[in-house]
């Protein structure tokens, strides 16, 4: 910044100005700044600045999700990183990959990268290692799944009634015997999505056997394999319901393999690419994750401004999309 300053002939506190876009620099000295800049080639140094500023604040948010890769976690992750963009702050993204121990290990790294606040969908069963992070001022907002032995933020989807919805459909179609997919049992939203399934077999009065219901499931490879061995039954089930959306496209598989895809209804929890264009299109009980990560991202920069108050838990509804698979009729 010196060498800035002497080459556009200002003082270094214009400088300083310039490069914060404050509006009351004269535009003559923002045009002979900008120019030395261009010629030195100068770059903002966001470290070097939060060592400076009263504040400590770095500009920088971490955002620690299940795995980027994932369409879910990919589309909160980009709508939090436009919202950040537009209150001039950076993301350092991560993903935990269902590994509680990759947890604290994340966390840490970007404590270390002094972030101004934390958006997490934990892997890990008990979050009050947190809370020495919290005391010291950095806000966090947990989306997808709850705190657990923490207080916090939180945004999330209706898991258990977005589920109940999809047995309720495939039942108003006539099916009885529905298979059941799900994620690790670990998992809040698995637990809640199968238990908005058992419930609503029973208030349906449907039948709910072992041998079609299988959970634990984090392969596509392991799900097909799952959903292979439910046809081979001797009463095989008449629909599907997958808790996760990457087990939904296992079971388009292992459907469109047996040549049943046509006659075993299906309804998804996730939308993903694509779904509606595959024949029979893909039902699926639709998560709002772009409105998911918009609402974390204005809760942690409202804390980061300094809003008090207690913990939020806000529920996201889900939309049952009707596309063909999971208005398919017992035959």
């Amino acid at each position: 910044m010196k060498d800035v300053a002497a080459l556009a002939g200002v003082s270094l506190k214009t400088v300083s100005r310039v490069i914060n876009e404050e509006s009351t620099v004269n535009a003559d000295m923002v045009e002979r700044v900008l120019a030395a800049v261009s010629e030195l080639r100068y770059q903002h140094n966001f470290g070097a600045s939060a060592l400076r500023r009263s504040d400590r604040r770095s500009s920088q948010i971490a955002v620690l999700l299940e795995d980027l890769s994932n369409p879910f976690s990919a589309v909160i992750y980009r709508a939090i990183e436009e919202c950040a963009l537009k209150e001039g702050f950076t993301v350092l993204g991560g993903s935990f990959d269902e590994d509680p121990d990759r947890e604290p290990l994340l966390v840490g790294t970007m404590i270390r990268h002094r972030v101004d606040g934390i958006i997490i969908a934990p892997a890990s069963q008990n979050h009050a290692y947190l809370e020495i992070e919290q005391q010291a001022g950095t806000p966090i907002v947990f989306v997808d799944r709850p705190p657990v032995q923490l207080r916090a933020d939180c945004v999330m989807s209706d898991s258990y009634a977005g589920a109940r919805e999809a047995v309720q459909h495939l039942a108003s179609h006539g099916h009885r015997r529905i298979g059941y997919l799900g994620d690790l049992s670990t998992i809040v939203t698995a637990q809640e999505r199968f238990r908005g399934f058992h419930d609503a077999l029973s208030e349906l009065g449907l039948e709910s056997e072992s041998s079609l219901m299988v959970k634990n499931l984090r392969s596509q490879e392991a799900a097909e394999a799952a959903v292979t061995k439910m046809l081979a039954t001797e009463r095989p089930p008449t629909a599907l319901f997958t808790g996760q959306n990457l087990l939904t496209i296992a079971a388009v598989r292992a459907l469109r393999a047996a040549g049943k895809e046509n006659d075993i209804a299906l309804i998804g929890f996730d939308d993903f690419l694509l779904a509606d264009l595959l024949r029979p299109g893909v039902t699926v009980v639709a998560q709002d994750p772009l409105r998911i990560g918009q609402m974390a991202a204005s809760l942690l920069f409202r804390r980061i401004r300094g809003e008090g108050g207690p913990a939020e838990r806000m529920i996201i509804s889900t939309d049952l999309r009707s596309r063909g698979s999971g208005e398919i009729t017992v035959s």
